[in-house]
């Protein structure tokens, strides 16, 4: 099936992507021939796809690189870049071409040595394919110096490489950098639409489909993770039992308590499965091996100094990414009894709390029902800024108890 398949609801972007696609193909078997380049090209060397979460950024991003690597033999005949089918296509889908670099962090920040690493690929000439790509999954996470590193390579580019950009929104990418992109911005799938993938391309039931995209409100990956884990369910149900415990101050700091404790377990999870296999492959390439007594050789202290401390930055990321997660599904439960004070015509995303949520939405006023959204977004403000999750949650429920 052609790359643009995986794009769900965003049919403008994908005509945009399209179009430069064919005309990036043009101006590659132009020079490859000797003759004359097109004399307008919607191609450009660097783009910025920009959307909310689950809008499917990085899906555009690796759709566009596998477009431009297509070697599909139906393009000399009029075919669209794109098959999804080639060896450009596929090795680019599944990560694995040669001159496509797909980055993505797991810490709090891409630094400095990292994206100079990057612009140093970015110089060279495609080795197999037709350019060389560069996608940059989190560039809202690089941090100033790594931003102004990467300025340079986006104003002198090399002649067939492209940057392809993710972030939140515009404010997450350095002005200087973002005026010398191509902003395409991608929407909140609709929900019908999200439904209508994981039936399709996961094989799910529709009924489970249906309820986990509406209440995910369209964010695909989470749709996708909460129909198919049944431990993602038991966890978001326990969130969503948070506004009906917080009736005293006892019942506050208790439900705090447990929030950021599963936090924390899910974090210790990720990292019982990723940090031991790291550490033993780590200690031995040092040569910590067998007839050592497990000792580890002279002045290689640094370097397993250097992985602890990354793997502790992972942790506190994936603990802050449970919380958010968290956080989005406590704002949607007070969403719907916002639209339920307001007898607002927008579907229900928890419907299946509904008795819940109409006894929320009678004991108080959409005054109150704002109040606690806010709340919640004064949470996630503050875990951006660093303050301690107990501290920062527990101040949240006290502040949706009082309304």
């Amino acid at each position: 099936m052609p790359v643009w398949d995986d794009l769900v609801g965003q049919e403008r972007v994908q005509a945009q992507l399209a179009a430069a696609a064919r005309d990036a193909d043009a101006l590659v078997t132009a020079v490859e021939a000797g003759t004359a380049p097109p004399a307008a090209s919607k191609m450009t060397h660097a783009w910025l796809f920009t959307g909310p979460p689950g809008s499917g950024r990085a899906t555009a991003a690796r759709a566009f690189a596998a477009a431009l690597q297509c070697t599909s033999p139906d393009r000399a005949l009029g075919g669209e870049p794109g098959c999804g089918f080639c060896d450009g296509c596929h090795t680019t889908l599944v990560g694995t071409h040669a001159d496509v670099e797909i980055v993505r962090t797991d810490l709090l920040s891409i630094g400095v040595k990292e994206t100079r690493d990057l612009v140093r690929r970015a110089q060279l000439s495609p080795a197999v394919g037709r350019w060389q790509v560069i996608v940059l999954e989190d560039a809202d996470r690089l941090t100033e110096g790594a931003g102004n590193v990467l300025l340079k390579a986006v104003e002198e580019p090399a002649p067939r490489t492209v940057w392809l950009l993710c972030a939140p929104s515009l404010e997450d990418v350095l002005p200087t950098i973002r005026s010398r992109c191509r902003h395409l911005t991608l929407r909140t799938p609709p929900v019908a639409a999200v439904a209508e993938v994981l039936v399709r391309r996961d094989g799910i039931d529709p009924a489970v489909a249906a309820a986990a995209a509406r209440a995910t409100q369209g964010h695909i990956g989470r749709a996708r993770r909460l129909a198919t884990d049944e431990s993602a369910r038991t966890r978001r149900a326990a969130v969503l039992k948070l506004p009906l415990r917080i009736d005293d101050v006892g019942g506050c700091l208790k439900a705090a308590q447990e929030l950021v404790d599963a936090a924390a377990e899910d974090a210790k999870q990720v990292a019982e499965e990723v940090d031991t296999k790291e550490t033993e492959d780590l200690r031995a390439a040092l040569g910590a091996g067998a007839g050592t007594g497990g000792r580890m050789p002279r002045g290689t202290a640094g370097v397993m100094k250097e992985l602890e401390d990354r793997q502790k930055r992972r942790r506190t990321r994936t603990q802050r990414d449970t919380l958010d997660l968290a956080l989005s599904d406590l704002t949607g439960f007070y969403r719907d009894v916002l639209a339920l004070q307001l007898g607002s015509s927008l579907a229900i995303a928890n419907e299946e709390l509904r008795a819940d949520l109409d006894r929320i939405a009678r004991a108080s006023g959409p005054e109150r029902t704002l109040r606690r959204i806010e709340a919640i977004i004064a949470c996630r403000n503050a875990l951006d800024r660093n303050v301690a999750p107990l501290l920062a949650v527990e101040a949240m429920t006290m502040s949706l108890r009082a309304g």
